[in-house]
């Protein structure tokens, strides 16, 4: 498919071939949820703790002795159900918070994403992200000219995707608050959810589909030749049956 493509001065500048299989693809809620999850659980450190009582200081003789008082029986001041007791089924930090998801289903989100943020206007192209000097300026006066084609670029959260990783870019937008840049071999859907906009360089773009597109390549070929050798031994095993019973047959007669 074609797609618009800008320069850095907001001006269109002719059209570029973008992939269907990454920016025309079936956008899945489900999917995109799942990889939600998956990356949000990345993020937890599970250093929640509570002392159950066996850890709670204190508790260690017997409150009152067991029949004769009138009152309930207790083993232990630090019982749960008294104050300042230990806690039951409280977090600790050996629970562990991370949820699979398979490499097939990543990049199928990451590919929702794309498409999903392409058919609301969402994505542009950029021929080429540069500045010479390491100055906010700069990239003050880049999102200017760019406020010509998204008009709310200055208030919304974008996403920078440069071919490779620009130390001068990358030290020239850290001190503006909605912009934020990425390697393009390095994309997650998460982290293209939490911006509005996605700005891709044209380089960019070419190392998003040789380094996304060849790891589905190889994994069909895995598929593929495990499918080829589970058909191979079927074919083994039935030659084997026939013949067994061809045998049976002639022991037979």
């Amino acid at each position: 498919m074609k797609v618009d493509l800008y320069n850095q001065k907001g001006e269109k500048i002719g059209k570029i071939e973008a992939k269907d299989e990454i920016f025309k693809v079936k956008v899945k809620p489900e999917l995109l949820h799942e990889a939600v999850l998956y990356y949000e659980n990345l993020s937890r450190r599970g250093t929640a703790k509570t002392k159950d009582r066996s850890e709670v200081s204190g508790g260690g003789r017997k409150p009152w002795r067991q029949k004769g008082t009138g009152r309930a029986r207790h083993g232990s001041i630090r019982s749960p159900i008294w104050r300042k007791g230990g806690v039951v089924f409280g977090p600790t930090p050996e629970k562990k918070y991370e949820v699979k998801i398979n490499k097939k289903a990543k990049r199928k989100s990451l590919f929702g994403v794309l498409t999903a943020k392409l058919n609301d206007n969402e994505i542009f192209f950029i021929d080429k992200i540069e500045i010479k000097n390491p100055k906010t300026k700069e990239v003050v006066n880049l999102i200017e000219n760019l406020a010509k084609i998204i008009k709310d670029i200055k208030k919304k959260k974008t996403i920078f995707i440069l071919e490779k990783k620009d130390e001068n870019f990358l030290k020239a937008v850290s001190n503006i608050k909605n912009l934020l840049t990425i390697p393009a071999d390095s994309l997650n859907p998460y982290f293209l959810l939490k911006a509005k906009y996605v700005l891709i360089e044209k380089g960019a773009l070419k190392v998003l589909e040789n380094h996304y597109l060849k790891e589905g390549k190889k994994e069909k070929s895995k598929e593929e030749k495990k499918e080829k050798k589970v058909k191979k031994e079927k074919k083994e095993k039935s030659q084997l049956v026939s013949e067994s019973k061809t045998k049976n047959k002639k022991a037979e007669k």
